[in-house]
């Protein structure tokens, strides 16, 4: 018996530390309880954006209000970002966390509630959809700067590679399993499913006990002045504003995928529900797969070219989408994009939070939330008239030039600056 302890307990030792070793930051216990809570509550989430676009597709039968939809929904993220990032600054990220999963919680009972009464009108969706957006904008930057302050700035990059890959993981399953409930007992329970998984994500951050005070008062100068002053930090700090700038572009012309994806589906794959739901799975796999060989190697150096790359890749593969009509292909490109998509968005996210001082990281975290989640809705816009106006393959084709563009223009000027100014490496030293 004492054998068999003695083993066990040196089998787990061996376990903690090839944990240590592949993902620190589950070794810090704040961590753990965020983490768990957002692998839960994400994959309802997944379901709820996999469903939502799917039912108003049906209602609506138009790519373009599809796009309105999603541009209603990133709307206030556009509108108020920056001003979010100084109330994140001035008060605990944890509590404001907290409420606003309660508030996305309640938007999600609702819309169960509105298709199993019958009611559930375009209209009624856009406003839930702008309430949505509204916690959002507090939500993302809250959300995403208290890691550091969960993990450190040693295993950052690690924490949030292992954010993407739960991310990813629930765009595995979420889309799938929201197509196969569709189809089974009907769209309102996908979303009284992923009201029910709020309760996980609202419980780990109740057992945090860091993260409880904001990073900094008020200085007194008043909201625009404390917004002005992140705004002036970015500006003359090159790794940041290339950055975000980069962000701006793909976001807008490369990354619209709960526009694109669902007009692919129906209008050029003529799938039904559960094409269309393994369809984000498929993007999901490989941006799982992108975020885990993300987290084994990042106690490596990190380097700007990696977001370079990764955002090539993506817009690459979505251009070659669009010169393709088979199913199967489509897939297996989607994979790609995934896998580029999740290359950028962490390396952008490490940059960003690396390069931002303690008393101003809410506000430049707002500021990437600006470049990603606030440039939905002119990306939506723009991929739901293209995909109307002149088919969903040739969004693709557009949308994937661009980017590559976009790409090649940024990497040109990154090491144009790096080579006038031998100091700029893309991250602090």
């Amino acid at each position: 018996m004492v054998f068999f302890i003695s083993t066990m307990k040196e089998y787990k030792n061996n376990i903690n530390s090839k944990m240590s070793v592949l993902f620190p930051a589950l070794t810090h216990r704040n961590f753990q309880y965020f983490w768990f809570g957002q692998c839960v509550s994400l994959i309802g989430t997944w379901m709820q954006n996999a469903g939502q676009s799917w039912i108003v597709l049906q209602i609506t039968n138009s790519a373009f209000k599809l796009g309105i939809l999603n541009a209603a929904q990133f709307l206030p993220t556009l509108l108020f970002a920056i001003f979010a990032g100084v109330i994140v600054d001035r008060f605990p990220k944890r509590t404001i966390t907290i409420v606003t999963q309660a508030v996305l919680m309640a938007c999600a009972f609702v819309l169960a509630a509105l298709i199993w009464t019958g009611n559930a009108k375009y209209s009624y969706i856009l406003i839930i959809a702008l309430v949505l957006g509204t916690a959002q904008a507090l939500d993302m930057p809250a959300r995403q700067s208290m890691i550091i302050e969960l993990v450190g700035k040693e295993d950052l990059m690690n924490a949030i590679a292992l954010n993407s890959a739960i991310f990813n993981g629930a765009r595995i399953i979420g889309p799938a399993l929201a197509g196969i409930v569709m189809a089974s007992i009907g769209a309102g329970s996908a979303f009284f499913i992923n009201g029910l998984s709020f309760l996980a994500v609202i419980y780990g951050l109740y057992k945090i006990d860091a993260a409880k005070t904001p990073m900094n008062e008020s200085t007194g100068k008043g909201v625009l002045a404390e917004a002005a002053a992140g705004i002036k930090y970015i500006t003359k700090t090159p790794v940041l504003y290339i950055t975000l700038l980069l962000s701006v572009v793909l976001c807008v012309f490369s990354q619209n995928f709960n526009t694109l994806i669902p007009a692919l589906a129906k209008n050029v794959l003529h799938q039904k529900e559960l094409g269309y739901g393994f369809l984000m799975s498929a993007m999901g796999v490989g941006a799982l797969i992108g975020a885990l060989s993300l987290a084994v190697r990042s106690r490596r150096k990190p380097r700007y070219e990696a977001f370079l790359f990764g955002g090539g890749i993506m817009a690459l593969f979505v251009l070659i989408i669009g010169l393709q009509h088979n199913y199967i292909i489509s897939a297996v490109l989607l994979m790609a994009v995934g896998w580029g998509m999740v290359t950028f968005n962490a390396n952008a996210n490490n940059i960003i939070q690396v390069n931002a001082p303690d008393q101003m990281r809410g506000r430049i975290m707002s500021a990437l939330s600006l470049a990603t989640g606030g440039m939905i809705p002119l990306g939506s816009i723009y991929a739901g008239y293209t995909a109307q106006r002149f088919g969903s393959s040739f969004a693709y084709r557009l949308s994937g030039a661009i980017g590559v563009t976009a790409v090649i223009v940024t990497t040109i000027y990154y090491y144009y600056l790096k080579r006038k100014q031998s100091s700029f490496s893309g991250l602090q030293k």
